[in-house]
């Protein structure tokens, strides 16, 4: 039920900005925080208002009142699923890099002009565009074999007017993300990684922490973020779910996962793969 209120949450204020219904309004701290987390969930409210808008940080309160009060879940884990939660709904796109060279600009003056070249797959540019843009192109993209391949490299500057403006136009776009690619997935990504943490307090308590500090496995963008969200994913189905549904006897799950994790990063993910084979074949079946 708890999960089901999270998706109705999440598709709530997705529509609420959509729509334009969003008040800009922050929401109130909830209930029941304790008092020396309260800077770092009033940060990333901030944050999300920055990022995206009043909404976006209501639904972040919303996810976060779920685990407050929960048994199994202390301050210092409430804490860090506050903090990883707030990193992952501010994703890093070419939009939120130009708010930040903005953001930069403004803390540093007229003489603190910096200039920047990020190197991008083509893929993770598409899918910050519209869906019923962006889904033809990832296709014909994908029969091209040019998903992988493709990069595309963009200059970010605050050195000059003409920076400056580009900035600013790409900064304004950030509604765009609502209806793009790259938001769907980061939503169900985040409301998967909290159905995880909470599986993880109902099965097997001890383990939730590595649930929850696996959000770290993904961030920054290009292959840097690619990797690490397909090694979250090989290490969530290869372990985590097969051993709440019953389906792998894996009594020390917290270990498992950091010695996966600790297999070296491999694009063709052998060495995870192999990892995560050797540690379910130690194990009987459910």
């Amino acid at each position: 039920m708890a999960d089901d209120d999270g998706i109705l949450s999440s598709l709530r204020y997705l529509f609420a900005d959509l729509l334009g219904d969003d008040d800009d309004t922050p929401p109130f701290l909830p209930e029941g925080l304790p008092e020396n987390l309260t800077s770092v969930v009033s940060e990333a409210i901030d944050l999300l208002i920055e990022y995206q808008s009043a909404g976006c940080a209501r639904l972040y309160v919303d996810r976060l009142r779920r685990f407050i009060g929960r048994r199994g879940v202390d301050d210092a884990m409430l804490g860090d699923i506050a903090r990883l939660m707030a990193g992952r709904m501010a994703y890093q796109d070419p939009i939120r890099i130009a708010q930040l060279k903005l953001a930069e600009l403004d803390k540093a003056g007229a003489q603190g002009g910096s200039a920047e070249v990020i190197k991008f797959r083509l893929d993770e540019l598409v899918e910050a565009l519209p869906a019923v843009i962006a889904e033809p192109v990832l296709d014909a993209l994908e029969w091209a074999g040019w998903v992988r391949k493709s990069r595309v490299s963009i200059r970010f500057s605050n050195r000059n007017r003409l920076g400056i403006r580009r900035l600013k136009i790409e900064a304004g776009l950030r509604r765009w993300r609502l209806f793009s690619v790259r938001y769907a997935k980061e939503r169900a990504w985040v409301e998967r990684w909290l159905h995880m943490i909470d599986r993880s307090l109902t099965k097997q308590p001890q383990a939730a922490s590595a649930i929850v500090h696996t959000a770290t496995m993904i961030k920054g963008h290009g292959e840097a973020y690619r990797q690490g969200l397909a090694d979250w994913h090989a290490i969530i189905d290869g372990l985590a779910k097969p051993t709440f549904d019953g389906v792998l006897a894996l009594s020390d799950l917290a270990g498992a996962i950091a010695e996966a994790r600790a297999a070296m990063p491999d694009p063709r993910q052998a060495t995870l793969k192999r990892k995560i084979a050797e540690i379910r074949a130690r194990v009987p079946a459910g």
